[in-house]
């Protein structure tokens, strides 16, 4: 018989936590598994998804976190600024930094597909956009002592994406991204990425080619033999932020299910 789930850790109490894209999907359940952790205070950004937002906040509220609501266009490198002097007037403080903005071009069924206007804007999102936030929430770290910062990556550098090439290459950037600021910020700041495989957002869900039989098809190789809801490895992604990993920085760690086996 299958073990029964372990109570939730308290792994964040007191501490303050910012999620970039928390208003849906993966962010919303980070922002929201952090206060089940204790986080004293839940920063919540979106760019357009204010109602979305807002019932993260909710969400966070309900398990006894305060929540902060944050409204920036990441791509846009001084609304980011202004958002990360927000954030720490109004958090008093931010002690982790979860980058979990992206943009995996999913509209694109086919490397045939891609057009520049497409190229431009994941490189801008994913790069350029991340990078303001590292920048921007990490010398402000830097500043107050202390501080974690992880970005959300993705497993497609190790096999690269024929559907999507600018994704791969973004993500990729991603990581030279990580290191270098990992470097730059030691050891007063960690920066790390955590990158997961396939997740069955309801994004991923609507997708015509996961319907009809992607996600079965994946399923099939993946050795654990399932595709995680966002909630199953929200505490997955928060784990590079914990006193657990303060030997940690400028890693990539997968959790996949084992379709990778990323390793030497």
């Amino acid at each position: 018989m299958p073990l029964a789930p372990l109570p939730i850790p308290r792994r964040f109490v007191g501490r303050s936590v910012v999620v970039t894209g928390a208003g849906t999907g993966f962010g919303a359940e980070i922002a929201v598994r952090a206060a089940q952790e204790g986080a004293r205070v839940v920063g919540i950004h979106y760019r357009s998804s204010a109602a979305g937002a807002e019932r993260t906040a909710e969400r966070v509220r309900a398990e006894g976190a305060q929540a902060v609501l944050l409204q920036a266009d990441i791509v846009d490198w001084a609304q980011v600024a202004a958002m990360a002097e927000s954030a720490f007037a109004s958090l008093e403080g931010v002690d982790v930094l979860i980058n979990n903005v992206g943009d995996v071009a999913r509209d694109q069924m086919s490397w045939r597909d891609i057009t520049e206007e497409s190229i431009d804007h994941v490189l801008a999102v994913d790069i350029k956009g991340t990078m303001a936030c590292i920048h921007e929430f990490g010398k402000r770290m830097m500043d107050q002592g202390h501080g974690s910062i992880v970005n959300i990556g993705s497993t497609v550098i190790v096999r690269g994406s024929a559907r999507a090439p600018q994704y791969a290459a973004a993500k990729y950037g991603l990581l030279g991204a990580t290191k270098s600021y990992a470097h730059a910020f030691a050891p007063t700041v960690r920066v790390n990425i955590f990158a997961p495989g396939f997740i069955e957002t309801e994004a991923t869900l609507g997708r015509e080619d996961w319907k009809s039989g992607r996600g079965d098809q994946l399923r099939s190789m993946t050795p654990m033999g399932r595709i995680p809801a966002p909630a199953d490895i929200a505490g997955t992604a928060l784990f590079l932020a914990t006193d657990d990993a303060n030997h940690i920085t400028g890693t990539y760690m997968v959790a996949d299910g084992g379709y990778n086996m990323v390793g030497a």
